[in-house]
């Protein structure tokens, strides 16, 4: 079984047993890979209690054929991301993007996930407090855009065809904004205006802007991932960020 290095960044991890963690692991060349970090939770571990969600860091393991779990060698942080950890909503936001990636992603080779998952949580990490909230919708729906799945909302999604200005039915199932002619009304959806569909396309961007509603916004998203997502079970950050912020 080879013994792979690789830059890694930990999306979740659990306690295995007394005295081991298992971590599911996000890295450019290998996707994401479940680990097992044996002795983790000894008070003299190898790995000095660095084992935790969000933690970046230079990871070895035995990567073996047909194996859905491998074993962790070495961890060697690079940063520690601790300031999640202190503010329930960073938290919670930094755990929606973990959450959709261990829905969405697979082993495959994915840089370009990889380094936005990075950024986003740096970001994440730093943001102005009055900030944050837009800043986690943001990078949601970033994320979103880089596994492949955004919703269309310079085009009908049905047609094709431009879109006018104005208010438009958001088809969730259909994954976008309908046209006057295609235009909706039934069940699995939401007339969006204007305003949000602008919104919206810069959240996609990775802006973060002044939102009027963010409830509204908070709903959308979870409706839309709902709809989209490989395994449709409630995300439990979403739930979580409801309790923080009150208002989803």
């Amino acid at each position: 079984m080879p013994l792979v290095t690789a830059e890694a960044t930990v999306l979740q991890a659990f306690p295995y047993s007394e005295t081991s963690k298992i971590l599911r692991l996000l890295t450019a060349d290998h996707g994401v890979q479940s680990v097992i970090a044996k002795g983790a939770r000894r008070a003299k571990s190898r790995f000095g209690g660095v084992l935790e969600p969000f933690t970046d860091g230079t990871a070895t393991f035995y990567l073996k054929p047909n194996r859905d779990l491998h074993t962790l060698r070495e961890f060697e942080l690079n940063r520690p991301r601790q300031g999640l950890g202190r503010d329930l909503v960073r938290f919670g936001g930094a755990s929606l993007l973990a959450e959709i990636v261990l829905r969405t992603s697979s082993e495959q080779e994915a840089p370009e996930l990889f380094h936005r998952v990075r950024a986003a949580l740096t970001d994440l990490e730093s943001a102005p407090e009055a900030q944050v909230e837009a800043r986690a919708l943001a990078h949601a729906w970033g994320l979103i855009a880089t596994l492949g799945f955004a919703p269309a909302l310079h085009r009908c999604v049905h047609c094709a065809g431009p879109l006018p200005d104005g208010d438009l039915f958001f088809d969730y199932g259909a994954g976008g904004l309908l046209c006057g002619t295609c235009g909706g009304g039934a069940g699995g959806g939401r007339v969006m205006p204007e305003r949000a569909r602008t919104d919206l396309q810069a959240l996609m961007l990775g802006d973060a802007v002044e939102l009027d509603r963010t409830a509204a916004h908070w709903q959308l998203l979870a409706r839309f991932l709902a709809y989209h997502l490989v395994d449709p079970g409630a995300l439990r950050s979403l739930d979580f960020l409801a309790e923080q912020l009150g208002e989803l």
